[in-house]
């Protein structure tokens, strides 16, 4: 019996030896994805959008997720915002604008950011664009993140009128008083001829 398993086992490695020795072309393409697959880490080899994007391994359901924010805002996300500030201010899509409100009947541009802001992070902001600019952290333009203010004035020497929370791919949501609840691009040439300033609120 067990020079039967010998023999056998034998058998089995000139066949497979024989089938290395004669197929180079297959044996690389193994070669290559054993190495590949013992390099990358798990999590990228399932999850291209960690692998594009290069944020922590997501689940299915978190795919779904930014997925779903990604499409309602139209805003190409990074899969690593704030998943209550992306439902939040999704929430607020298509409000009307009206001076001096803060509520879902109805707001102005600061007091929707006063309004998701105590919402999401429980922080409380003033309701002026004006004094929401003097409470944050001034950042550069390139280094901003989603959840942070961006600023507007109408030229030099002029207050600031408008305020907006960034999501991500330059664009912003904000309450604009001729479509109330949107999401806007600083590439706009208004908006991009207005833009003042970005800040950071201490959270």
């Amino acid at each position: 019996m067990k020079n039967i398993i010998l023999g056998s086992c034998a058998v089995l490695s000139m066949t497979l030896s024989y089938f290395f020795e004669h197929n180079p072309t297959n044996k690389s393409t193994k070669l290559a994805t054993v190495q590949t697959a013992s390099i990358l880490p798990l999590n990228l080899v399932t999850s291209p959008f960690a692998i594009e994007n290069k944020a922590p391994f997501l689940s299915y359901k978190d795919t779904l997720y930014y997925n779903y924010y990604a499409q309602t805002l139209g805003v190409k996300l990074n899969y690593s915002e704030d998943k209550q500030l992306l439902a939040t201010v999704s929430d607020w899509l298509g409000t009307p604008y009206r001076s001096g409100a803060a509520s879902k009947k109805g707001t102005d541009c600061s007091g929707f950011v006063s309004k998701v802001f105590q919402e999401v992070y429980g922080v409380t902001l003033t309701h002026s664009s004006r004094s929401m600019f003097q409470s944050v952290a001034r950042i550069k333009k390139s280094a901003i993140k989603a959840g942070d203010l961006v600023f507007f004035r109408r030229g030099p020497g002029q207050p600031i009128y408008h305020v907006g929370i960034y999501l991500n791919n330059n664009k912003f949501i904000h309450s604009a008083s001729n479509g109330g609840v949107m999401v806007s691009s600083l590439n706009q040439a208004y908006y991009a001829r207005n833009y003042y300033a970005a800040g950071r609120v201490n959270l």
